[in-house]
C-alpha cells in the first residue's frame, strides 16, 4: 500500500530538506537523506553551538535557513518562540508568545515542551497560560493542588510577525502541558487531550478560527501528537490518548474507528508501514500493538494483529525501518520487531534513559539518550552499534534532520552537527 505523506504539506510537497514539526516532513522521525553525521563529539565535527535562554524540552524545526524552537524563561514569566540562522546559530529574532506565572508540570516535562510547525510561509506554536485559582488535581493519586488554564496557540510570519493569536480552550493536567500542532490542507490541529473536557480542535491556519472541535470523552490526559494517513481511501488522522486508540478524518473531526485502551495515559506518537499502525504506552501498564487501521466503528476486539507488554515505551515513540519495528522503552532497553508478526529479533540496552524520540536515515536508527549519548543502530535480526556520540548534556529534545546535518537540542543548548 502506497503511504501518502499529509504532514506539513505547501502546494502538495514537502522538500526534503526541511525538518517542519514534530518528527520531521513525515511525523514519524524518517528522513530520506542520505549523507548525515554518524560521527560527533561535543567539540569534534560541529557546525555550531549556541546556548539556548530559558528551559524547554521542544524539538528544533527547520525551513530553508532558519531553525525556530521554543522555550520558557520561567523566572520571567515568558514563553518564547525563536529563530535561529541554521548557517550560523545566531539569533534572528525572538518573540513572547505567551506571558503566564509557571504552571504545574511533572518533573520529566518544560513549560516549553511542545514543538512548533511549519509551512514556510508561517510558524505556528502552542503554550498554556495559567489562569485562576489552583484545583484539586483530577486522576491522580494523592490529592494536590495545581494550575488550571488555557491553551494558547499563535502564527508567526518567517520574519517573526505576529499573525493571529487565540485561546482554544480549558487544560488542566497534574503532569502540565504538551501539544504538537500538526498541520493539514489549510487547518492547524490541536490534541487538547487533559484531565477536564478534552477536545481536538482544527484552526483556520490564515486567521486561526476555529474549523471545528471534537470532544474526547474519556477526560484523561495524553500527549500523543497524531500522524494523518492516506488509508484505504480514507483520510485517517490517528493517535493513542485518553483510554483509547482512534482515527478521525482530520477534514472534518469524525470518528473513523476506535479501540478501548490498552491503557490510560499516552505520549508517544504512533507510526504506519503502509499496513499497520502501531501504538506503545503508557500509563499504568505498557503494552505495544499492531493494529489494522481499516475498521469502523470499536475495532477493540476485531482489528489488533498482534501485542506484548514487554519492552513498551511510554515517552519515547516507536520507528518503522523497512520491514522492522524499533522502540526503545524509557528505561534504554531497545528491541527490534519484525512489523508484521510481532515476532522480536532481538532486546538490548543501550546508555541510561530515553525520553527523544528515534530518528532515521539511510538505513541507520538513532536513538539518544536522556544523558546525550546517541546510539546510532543497523535495524536487522542481530543487534548492530554503528556507533555512539556523547555530547555530555542531558538530552530531553527529540533530534531533527536537514540538509545533511543533525540538530540536538541539549537542556542548555542547540548543536548543529556536520559540515557547515
Amino acid at each position: 500500500m502506497r503511504l501518502v505523506v499529509l504532514f506539513f504539506f505547501v502546494a502538495g510537497l514537502v522538500q526534503a530538506e526541511n525538518w517542519p514539526g514534530w518528527r520531521g516532513p513525515s511525523g514519524d522521525g524518517i528522513s530520506p537523506e542520505k549523507n548525515i553525521p554518524t560521527k560527533w563529539s561535543a567539540t569534534a565535527n560541529v557546525a555550531w553551538k549556541k546556548a539556548i535562554p530559558g528551559e524547554g524540552h521542544s524539538s528544533p524545526v527547520i525551513w530553508g535557513n532558519q531553525v525556530f524552537l521554543t522555550t520558557s524563561l520561567t523566572d520571567q514569566n515568558e514563553r518564547h518562540l525563536l529563530c535561529l540562522d541554521r548557517r550560523t546559530g545566531k539569533t534572528v529574532w525572538d518573540k513572547v508568545v505567551v506571558q503566564s506565572p509557571p504552571e504545574t508540570i511533572h518533573r520529566l516535562n518544560s513549560r516549553a515542551s511542545g514543538t512548533p510547525a511549519t509551512d514556510g510561509k508561517q510558524v505556528y506554536a502552542a503554550f498554556m497560560r495559567a489562569e485562576g485559582d489552583k484545583v484539586i488535581a483530577p486522576n491522580v493519586s494523592s490529592e494536590r493542588l495545581i494550575t488550571p488554564g488555557k491553551i494558547i496557540v499563535a502564527a508567526y510570519d518567517l520574519n517573526g510577525n505576529q499573525k493571529w493569536k487565540i485561546n482554544v480552550g480549558d487544560f488542566v493536567s497534574a503532569h502540565g502541558f504538551n501539544t504538537c500542532p500538526i498541520l493539514f490542507e489549510d487547518l492547524v490541529i490541536i490534541n487538547g487531550d487533559h484531565d477536564g473536557d478534552a477536545y481536538i480542535v482544527a484552526l483556520d491556519r490564515e486567521s486561526g478560527k476555529e474549523r471545528w472541535r471534537t470532544m474526547r470523552e474519556n477526560r484523561t490526559r495524553s500527549y500523543a501528537t497524531p500522524i494523518i494517513r492516506e488509508i484505504g481511501g480514507r483520510t485517517q488522522m490517528i493517535l493513542s490518548g485518553s483510554l483509547s486508540v482512534a482515527s478521525y478524518d482530520p477534514h472534518n473531526g469524525k470518528r473513523h474507528w476506535s479501540m478501548d485502551g490498552p491503557t490510560e495515559q499516552f505520549v508517544a506518537s504512533m507510526v504506519y508501514n503502509g499496513e499497520y499502525v502501531f501504538v506503545t504506552g503508557g500509563y499504568p501498564e505498557r503494552h505495544i500493538l499492531a493494529i489494522k487501521p481499516d475498521g469502523t466503528g470499536n475495532v477493540t476486539d476485531s482489528h489488533i494483529v498482534w501485542r506484548t507488554t514487554r519492552g513498551a515505551a511510554y515517552v519515547p515513540s516507536p520507528i518503522i525501518a523497512g520491514p522492522y519495528l524499533l522502540v526503545v522503552a524509557d528505561s534504554g532497553i531497545a528491541s527490534c520487531f519484525d512489523a508484521k508478526s510481532g515476532r522480536r529479533h532481538w532486546q538490548e540496552r543501550l546508555p541510561s534513559g530515553h525520553s527523544p524520540s528515534p530518528v532515521s536515515a539511510n538505513g541507520l536508527v538513532y536513538f539518544t539518550s536522556d544523558r546525550g549519548v546517541t546510539s546510532i543502530v543497523q535495524p536487522g535480526e542481530t543487534f548492530l552499534v554503528v556507533a555512539r556520540n556523547e555530547l555530555g548534556e542531558p538530552v530531553s529534545a527529540s533530534p531533527a534532520i536537514s540538509r545533511g546535518q543533525l540538530f540536538i537540542r541539549t537542556h542548555k543548548h542547540l548543536y548543529c552537527i556536520g559540515e557547515s
